[in-house]
């Protein structure tokens, strides 16, 4: 995360001050260190809120399986190691928050642990009722519990995000580069992507997941663009996209890059656009009857008026107005002379929102959808067809949270509603140790019809041990080699 403090000016954020400042007792060397503390801070404790949030719901699906199934809890934890703070319900089961906030467990009675004899339930009922007596088909149950609170809690979060509103950055592309496919395919310049293999796309997420979705394929990219007058579709023919590369720009690789649209974002009181009556979020779509695209094009046909009356094309809402301005004469540093009007780029931006009943079903496309890509993006990563290093640690994980978190509540909401369908699927994975591994083994007990021998249960929790440190490993070597080196 510190990598990021290049973003900060010499003396403090949105300042560009000299290097050599001096202001009050901080000077700017001790405001840098300053400013990557707040910054590494602000990640964590939102790492800290996604992981709780995450780990609660998935252990809490376990927790009530059980419950429900008649097995004592002995144990309800969010957190690794040392208890921080810890209670207990009449029933006796200690519920704690640890030192660790990397994971969570639920323990539950089984006469198989050595100090099982301390835990045995008060209530005779529940004694009679270990973890080791239940059937193969309850103990699945509470194995499934966990993925299964986890996809719930997705379809919850992204019913809220639809409810509250997400606030997206319309994807219009800019340059198009002609040796690229996306040129081949027929695109210029100044569409909006509104489709990518017929996935609507509201933003520029939107296109990166459907994108993603690709990689390593051969065929075709249906991209579907809309432009005045009508929607084209761009076919790009792709042969082994992108297989095995690391951290692959999907949208780079097309030829395409993002267009900073022609959009107002304030204006300067007292200059000629705040008295021409322009607004934030005006989007201008010709100057004196020259049709613009980018910001870039708006602000070269203003320079190029000094003094003179320009009639400004301008989409306000549904709705397209004439706007007259005069830009002010300026000089730069050659004599020459230059149009100004005082106003601010802006994104194009817009809500998505919906009402309470259409959310439902918003909520479960988006479940189902982001569930598939998952998959698929794990199996292509087994087979290599992904490379591994895209695998994302606790650092990255942090870094995106926080700053997915500064982009608005819903977004953050659609963030923490994928990395819980991430967590779900991850945790099926047929490994031991992880619930899918238990999954498989509680299902061949079921098909033999007797316990599985300790001793191969013992065997198979020591290669799953292995293969989940194996990839906590490469998350974590991922993380150092993308941020630190």
């Amino acid at each position: 995360m510190c990598p990021r403090v290049e973003e900060v000016s010499p003396c403090g954020r949105g300042r560009s001050e000299p290097s050599g400042c001096y202001d009050g007792l901080n000077y700017a060397p001790v405001r840098r260190v300053k400013a990557c503390l707040m910054d590494v801070l602000y990640h964590l404790l939102f790492l800290v809120i996604a992981i709780g949030v995450l780990v609660t719901f998935h252990e809490g699906g376990h927790y009530l399986v059980a419950r429900f199934g008649g097995v004592h809890v002995v144990r309800f934890c969010v957190g690794f190691g040392k208890p921080l703070v810890s209670w207990r319900d009449r029933r006796g089961t200690e519920f704690a928050i640890a030192a660790l906030p990397l994971g969570g467990y639920v323990r539950m009675y089984d006469r198989r642990d050595p100090d099982a004899a301390a835990h045995v339930p008060a209530d005779p009922r529940l004694a009679q009722l270990s973890f080791d007596r239940l059937a193969p088909n309850w103990r699945i149950a509470i194995a499934l519990g966990g993925p299964g609170a986890n996809f719930l809690l997705a379809f919850l979060l992204y019913w809220l995000a639809a409810v509250v509103g997400v606030t997206t950055v319309v994807p219009y592309v800019g340059a198009v580069a002609q040796d690229g496919p996306a040129y081949e395919a027929g695109m210029r310049g100044g569409e909006q992507v509104v489709a990518v293999d017929g996935r609507p796309t509201r933003s520029w997420l939107d296109v990166s997941l459907a994108l993603a979705d690709r990689l390593g394929d051969t065929g075709f990219i249906e991209l579907q663009t809309k432009v005045p007058g009508g929607t084209q579709r761009h076919g790009i023919a792709i042969e082994d996209w992108l297989r095995g590369e690391d951290d692959p720009n999907t949208i780079e690789a097309l030829g395409i890059a993002s267009l900073r649209p022609a959009v107002i974002g304030d204006v300067v009181d007292g200059d000629p656009a705040a008295h021409a009556g322009l607004e934030a979020m005006d989007r201008i779509v010709a100057v004196g009857g020259t049709a613009v695209a980018s910001w870039e094009q708006f602000a070269a046909q203003v320079a190029a008026h000094p003094g003179e009356r320009i009639d400004l094309a301008v989409r306000r809402a549904d709705a397209e107005i004439i706007v007259p301005v005069t830009p002010r004469a300026r000089t730069d540093a050659q004599g020459a002379q230059y149009g100004y009007i005082g106003a601010r780029a802006g994104l194009a931006k817009h809500v998505v929102q919906y009402g309470p009943l259409p959310a439902i079903g918003r909520s479960l496309d988006e479940t189902w959808s982001n569930t598939l890509l998952t998959v698929e993006l794990l199996g292509k990563m087994v087979t290599l067809t992904v490379s591994p290093k895209n695998l994302s640690g606790p650092v990255t994980i942090a870094v995106v949270v926080g700053d997915t978190a500064r982009a608005g509540l819903g977004q953050f909401l659609s963030l923490l509603a994928l990395l819980s369908i991430s967590l779900g699927v991850l945790n099926l994975l047929p490994i031991p140790m992880l619930d899918g591994g238990q999954i498989v083994l509680y299902s061949m007990e079921w098909a033999r019809r007797k316990p599985t021998p300790a001793r191969i249960e013992a065997l198979v929790t020591r290669v799953g041990l292995a293969a989940v440190a194996s990839i906590m490993l490469l998350a974590f070597y991922n993380d150092i080699t993308r941020w630190f080196l």
